[in-house]
């Protein structure tokens, strides 16, 4: 076992830590694949001879420092390959690293669904279902002309090759600067975008808020930290059947004041008059990004408003000091 896939357990609106968790990852290899927001991929190879530790020892000693130094738990998988490592992440828990092993894949992999197989879509699993061929063990025991004549002939060897355990991948190093990592482009113009995906379809407008609230929250604590304001908030509600509805709003001036952006926030919900839509997931997007030092702020001599400022810059230091769970979401709203 020589890869390790990790994902560590951030709150929601925490992914500006990953960048600090990476650089704890590269104290044992500089063999790091940033798998955004909350994971990686590590080849540790090298630390195992250098350290003179197995992968599954080097996996604990990272979970002890993730926790000590950044309060942060994290769950672990193990394996020969990339593949392999990350099919055995689902099957890991807090505390215990699953592993396995080159001699063991084959075994591993038998009796999970087809679907389970990195690359396999909902198409390629349903037409293989349809054939008898819904387990990895029956896969790999097909025929590999078989496969191919239903999959065509590169996917069917690629297929049969996965299900027999060979994993030919390979960890491939990313550079993830903390702006870099954040920042996404629509059309040229940069932007700053997080979801909220609930359990279960959703009625409850309470519910519906306090996704609002952590999304808002999180936005302005990752535009703080990339020195960004924001000249327009976009909210995006997707229903249950698979429908959307999309509102935009221009801000009184450009921010990344968490209270101004949840009073955005709540104003365009409030805005759609829902009655007792089965919501499945709400997304905000800041846009029109531009360097916080251009941005002018109007003075309103409102404490209430002064204080809530002076709240987010020691909250935004407890973070970068202590970790993301230095300050909890929906702090700064109590």
């Amino acid at each position: 076992m020589t890869i390790l896939c990790v994902r560590f357990q951030l709150p929601p609106m925490y992914e500006a830590a990953l960048p600090g968790l990476l650089d704890l990852l590269e104290e044992f290899t500089p063999v790091v694949e940033a798998l955004p927001p909350d994971g990686a991929l590590i080849d540790v190879r090298g630390a195992e001879r250098y350290f003179g530790r197995s992968a599954v020892e080097l996996a604990s000693v990272i979970r002890v420092r993730s926790l000590a130094l950044h309060g942060v738990d994290c769950m672990i998988g193990a394996g020969p390959g990339p593949m392999l490592a990350r099919m055995a992440l689902r099957d890991a828990r807090p505390g215990v690293t699953c592993a396995v092993t080159e001699d063991g894949a084959r075994e591993f992999l038998d009796a999970k669904p087809v679907a389970a197989l990195p690359g396999v879509g909902t198409a390629t699993a349903r037409t293989l279902c349809e054939y008898g061929l819904d387990t990895l063990g029956r896969v790999a025991a097909a025929p590999l002309a078989t496969l191919q004549r239903l999959v065509g002939a590169k996917a069917g060897r690629e297929l049969h090759e996965k299900a027999n355990g060979v994993d030919r991948g390979r960890v491939v190093p990313n550079a993830v600067s903390l702006p870099h990592f954040r920042l996404r482009s629509s059309g040229g113009t940069p932007l700053l975008a997080t979801d909220r995906p609930f359990d279960r379809d959703e009625l409850d407008p309470r519910r519906h808020r306090r996704a609002l609230l952590s999304a808002a929250e999180e936005l302005g604590s990752r535009l703080r930290a990339v020195e960004k304001v924001c000249r327009s908030l976009t909210l995006t509600v997707r229903y249950a059947d698979r429908s959307s509805t999309t509102r935009s709003r221009t801000l009184g001036e450009p921010t990344a004041h968490s209270a101004d952006l949840t009073r955005t926030a709540y104003g365009l919900y409030e805005a759609l008059g829902l009655q007792r839509a089965r919501v499945r997931a709400i997304a905000l997007r800041a846009e029109g990004l531009t360097p916080a030092e251009q941005a002018s702020h109007q003075l309103t001599f409102d404490p209430a408003d002064e204080k809530a400022r002076r709240v987010e810059e020691v909250a935004d230091r407890a973070r970068a000091k202590f970790g993301p769970r230095a300050v909890m979401p929906g702090a700064l709203a109590a």
